[in-house]
C-alpha cells in the first residue's frame, strides 16, 4: 500500500487508515525498537515502545504535521522514541556491580587502558594509510588481511585477474610499509 493510499484511508475512514498504516509499518518499527532496546529491555518493553511510536505518529497525522513521506516520519519518530526508551530502561536496570557479587570483575589497570588507547590510535593511522594507497589497492589489502579472502575471491570484487591481484597486493604492501615507516610504525 502506498503512502497516498494510506493518507486517503486516514482521511475517509480514520480507523481503517490507522490499521493500514500499522499493518504496513509494524515490522519495520518493531525492528528499529528491538535494535535499540534489546540489550536492556524485555519483549514487553519493545512492544510498549512500538505502541508509543504509533501513538506519536497518529498524533502527528491528526495534527496535520505529516506531509510527504510517511516512512521518513515513522523512522524518525521510531528512532527517537526507541532511544528514549533505551535511556529510561538502562537507567532502571542499575548497572552498578556489588563487591559481594561472585561475578565481580576488577577494573582494568591504567596501563591496560593506555595500551588499548595506543593500539586504537595506531590502528586508526594504519587504516588512514591503507586508504591513501588508492583503489583498488586499499580494497585488496583490506579484503586480504582483514577478511582473509583469497586472490581469486578478491579478483571477482575488483574486476581483475587473480594474478593481477597478487601483483598489486605485493606492490601495495611495499607502499604501505613505506607509508607506515614515515609515521614511525614498523612491522
Amino acid at each position: 500500500m502506498t503512502d497516498n493510499e494510506i493518507f486517503k484511508l486516514l482521511k475517509d475512514t480514520p480507523d481503517q487508515g490507522r490499521r493500514a498504516l500499522f499493518d504496513e509499518y509494524c515490522n519495520y518499527v518493531y525492528a528499529i525498537a528491538a535494535g535499540k532496546i534489546r540489550s536492556c529491555g524485555t519483549r514487553e518493553d519493545i512492544e510498549e515502545c512500538v505502541s508509543d511510536i504509533f501513538a506519536d505518529v497518529y498524533r502527528l497525522i491528526d495534527a496535520g504535521k505529516v506531509t510527504g513521506s510517511l516512512k521518513g516520519v515513522i523512522v524518525t519518530v521510531a528512532k527517537r522514541r526507541a532511544i528514549d526508551s533505551f535511556r529510561r530502561l538502562s537507567g532502571q536496570s542499575g548497572r552498578s556491580v556489588s563487591i559481594d557479587d561472585e561475578d565481580f570483575v576488577e577494573p582494568q589497570s591504567s596501563e591496560r587502558i593506555d595500551a588499548d588507547a595506543e593500539k586504537r590510535d595506531r590502528d586508526r593511522v594504519i587504516m588512514k594509510k591503507i586508504g591513501e594507497l588508492g583503489e583498488p589497492d586499499s580494497t585488496i589489502i583490506i579484503q586480504q588481511f582483514f577478511y582473509n579472502r583469497t586472490a581469486k575471491e578478491i579478483a571477482k570484487t575488483v574486476s581483475l585477474t587473480a594474478g593481477n591481484v597478487q601483483k598489486r597486493s605485493s606492490r601495495a604492501r611495499e607502499k604501505l610499509k613505506a607509508l607506515l615507516l614515515e609515521v614511525g610504525i614498523s612491522y
